[in-house]
């Protein structure tokens, strides 16, 4: 295990390295984890998603079809770290630990063809375009999926803040709800000094953003958590004489339910609709990256406990989730399965930090992980 640890540290920062790219154009990352995979002739290999990668294990008995998931895009931020391995393209970096996630995969790959499966079918997911939202949905929309049909699908996340190694898990929801809603006003321009002529959009944006405000309860502890938080707004120009006419509002809503999350956003949109219609405004609304609540299965978050056990790791279940949006959410929604995490470090510098970089030490940690919950999953 000690060579395939030095090897899997070599691809991981090989990875990092060289194949940063941004979601929806991994398409160097694709070709090169098919590279890779040719070590593996056990597993068919094909393309999937436009810039997936997905490898099939085929079993000699009858079983399950179990489908673990890894992600491979990176995020548009530039590096601050010195190292060797450091991002050759100085705006685009693995700040989420997809570079972590794919070697990971790989290593379980190799576990595959050294101890195949007896039973069943183990499908191995290079999933692209997480950050996105637009990955999953590629992936399932892709005739080849269909013909797939997994019983159960497992994924990870590495997790700074956690101890190394440790593992975090949870039953229903793991991740939150998470879609942006985007207002734009369109109005009339006037004369500063003469706003009464046209319609200016700010006042409309403002009573939003109260409303939006008294909406919000960010109680992670509590089922009807519902978070509301202003990303992007646009107003006019900078033209000091002139009453704008145009605005823009972007806003990303999270929740614990999906229920929650479709009755309070129908409440906001009627609001704004009203005020809109009170200001002589004219309101488009549109909706962007979104991502579903991962919704663990009661029998899947066994398993996962279950091999954590088997394997002696130091595990905890956890009572709240976590507030972020992750892609896998949408093959929960479809699939039984469940998302778990593996610390990455206590003083591990956090998710989408321009000097994170994913912990290699882990990386066989959770290859064994992956393995061992194929074997009580088949």
């Amino acid at each position: 295990m000690e060579k395939l640890a030095e090897r899997l540290q070599k691809i991981r920062r090989d990875f990092h390295q060289n194949y940063a790219e941004r979601s929806t154009q991994e398409f160097k990352t694709c070709k090169r984890i098919q590279e890779i995979l040719k070590d593996y002739p056990a597993a068919n290999v094909f393309p999937i998603g436009k810039t997936g990668v997905m490898a099939v294990f085929e079993g000699k008995g009858r079983g399950k079809t179990i489908m673990l998931r890894a992600d491979t895009d990176a995020l548009p931020i530039q590096e601050t770290n010195d190292f060797a391995h450091k991002s050759i393209d100085p705006n685009v970096s693995h700040k989420c630990g997809h570079d972590g996630h794919t070697t990971i995969l790989i290593g379980v790959a190799e576990m595959l063809q050294e101890n195949p499966i007896e039973k069943g079918k183990i499908v191995l997911l290079w999933q692209p375009a997480e950050e996105n939202g637009m990955g999953a949905r590629a992936v399932l929309e892709d005739d080849k999926f269909a013909e797939i049909k997994p019983d159960q699908v497992f994924a990870l996340h590495n997790l700074p803040g956690f101890p190394l190694h440790k593992i975090v898990y949870k039953k229903g929801a793991f991740t939150a709800n998470v879609k942006s809603l985007i207002f734009d006003f369109n109005g009339k321009t006037a004369h500063a000094a003469e706003p009464e002529h046209g319609f200016n959009p700010a006042f409309a944006m403002a009573e939003i953003l109260e409303k939006c405000k008294k909406m919000t309860h960010n109680e992670p502890k509590d089922e009807n958590f519902f978070l509301i938080t202003p990303v992007y707004a646009d107003l006019g120009t900078k033209d000091y004489g002139i009453s704008a006419g145009k605005a823009s509002l972007h806003l990303t809503i999270r929740s614990w339910s999906p229920e929650l999350f479709d009755q309070l956003t129908d409440e906001l949109i009627r609001e704004a609709e009203k005020i809109c219609q009170r200001e002589n405004l004219k309101l488009e609304i549109s909706w962007t990256q979104e991502f579903f609540s991962n919704q663990n299965d009661e029998k899947a978050v066994e398993i996962i406990q279950n091999s954590a056990e088997e394997l002696e790791l130091n595990h905890q279940k956890i009572n709240e989730p976590f507030k972020w949006g992750e892609d896998f959410g949408l093959f929960t929604q479809l699939i039984p399965g469940a998302m778990f995490g593996i610390g990455s470090g206590e003083n591990c510098p956090a998710l989408h930090n321009p000097d994170y970089d994913f912990p290699d030490e882990i990386t066989l940690t959770a290859s064994k992980l992956f393995y061992k919950i194929l074997e009580n999953a088949v």
